[in-house]
């Protein structure tokens, strides 16, 4: 319909040009199935330029080898981070996973509950997911069999001893299931969770389906990521031109796709109390061919960004209906970030909608990251008036780092 209602408002000489890309959007209007679309980038498949002589992978090792990423803040702010999907855990399943410089074990118990504990045994150093079992709701260690609840970590057997030692046990971490994701709280001086992470009340109640998902690994600080909510002169810069002109910034802005733009209008503000972690950004979205507005094209998107590492973007079109995209942010490393986007969109809409929308999400969002994988942090950048909400946004994120926050460690080059 929206393409129909586009071709509606053009000359004859527009049509004609415009015509073999509509054909190839009806092609994937008909190919589109309700499978859900899956994007992995690989580490170094995007955000790098091509060297001469070198293969992609070593160009991005020397890009990495070489930069200099600037005074960095410290590497992990406390809040809720993404360990995986609810549905990548299932009942009576361990995962190894290594983020916010820990080692961790994360596994199902028999009563369907999520547990997460640090991934060594503190009785000869096993690691509890390298061959651990689960045993009911506790985790056995594979070296010698030592039995640890997911609930308090401590020790509920050992086969070989008489009695277990009160003070035998494995460091928990607190976690939830929240909008089909496992999150765990991380805090530097091990303060309980003081914010919840919000239900998306669709997602819950599956009036909004599961359409797709993109990965990608992000070679730089963690709030160099959020802080693009607050900058609002990249958007028409970056992300202005046609999403036909791709991802990589030397063609991007080819004259052959100058037919095409995109318009962005937002404005970043934190929240009051008792949401002092959340802020929010509308964006408003527009799209003109050949110089003229094309109404049908309009998207408004409400960015709610929830602590230092989850947005919650809330898409709305005219006839093309709502959904959400997720967006998770988790440090593997000081300097690597895991970011997932998942998209969930109303169930009575072809599945080809949502999948193009996270389609076009995932391009613009790989513009970003040739920014990022290659920029330095500047702490006092220079700015003008206008960009005033890049300093507002940096004193918010502030509040996410604590007084016994570690720094970067220092090291001769980033390709660690």
């Amino acid at each position: 319909c929206g393409a129909v209602l586009l071709l509606a408002g053009l000359g004859r000489g527009e049509l004609l040009f415009l015509l073999p890309l509509f054909l190839l959007f009806l092609v994937l209007l008909l190919w589109g199935c309700s499978r859900p679309l899956a994007v992995r980038r690989a580490p170094g498949q995007v955000g790098y330029l091509p060297v001469p002589g070198l293969s992609r992978k070593q160009a991005a090792r020397r890009a990495r080898r070489y930069r200099r990423p600037g005074a960095l803040p410290p590497p992990y702010p406390n809040g809720w981070y993404r360990l995986l999907d609810s549905a990548q855990l299932p009942r009576g399943a361990v995962r190894s996973l290594s983020l916010l410089g820990e080692q961790l074990a994360v596994f199902r118990g028999q009563d369907g509950q999520a547990y997460v504990v640090d991934s060594y045994c503190p009785h000869l150093g096993a690691n509890l997911a390298a061959g651990g079992r689960v045993v009911g709701n506790c985790i056995e260690c594979p070296f010698h069999g030592w039995q640890f609840q997911g609930e308090d970590g401590k020790c509920a057997r050992i086969p070989y001893a008489e009695k277990v030692p009160d003070f035998a046990s494995v460091r928990t971490w607190p976690s939830c299931e929240v909008n089909g994701m496992l999150l765990i709280w991380y805090h530097c001086e091990g303060v309980s969770p003081t914010w919840a992470v919000p239900e998306q009340r669709e997602v819950a109640t599956q009036e909004w389906l599961f359409r797709g998902q993109t990965k990608h690994l992000v070679d730089a600080h963690i709030e160099e990521i959020p802080e693009n909510a607050a900058d609002a002169a990249h958007l028409d810069f970056l992300h202005g031109t046609a999403i036909l002109g791709g991802s990589d910034l030397r063609h991007s802005k080819s004259r052959l796709w100058e037919f095409m733009k995109h318009s962005w209008k937002g404005e970043w503000c934190p929240e009051p109390e008792p949401n002092k972690h959340c802020s929010q950004l509308l964006l408003l979205h527009s799209t003109s061919i050949f110089g003229k507005h094309i109404s049908a094209l309009d998207l408004k998107v409400s960015v709610r960004q929830v602590g230092p590492a989850l947005v919650f973007l809330i898409l709305e079109h005219a006839f093309l209906g709502r959904g959400i995209i997720l967006q998770s942010v988790t440090p593997l490393e000081p300097l690597l970030q895991k970011v997932v986007h998942t998209i969930y969109y109303q169930k009575n809409m072809p599945a080809i909608i949502p999948k193009f929308l996270l389609r076009t999400e995932c391009l613009q969002f790989e513009r970003d990251i040739t920014i990022w994988n290659n920029k330095q942090y500047l702490p006092k950048p220079l700015l003008v008036k206008e960009d005033s909400s890049i300093q507002k946004h940096r004193r918010w994120y502030a509040q996410f780092y604590s007084e016994k926050s570690t720094g970067v460690p220092t090291h001769e080059s980033l390709d660690w």
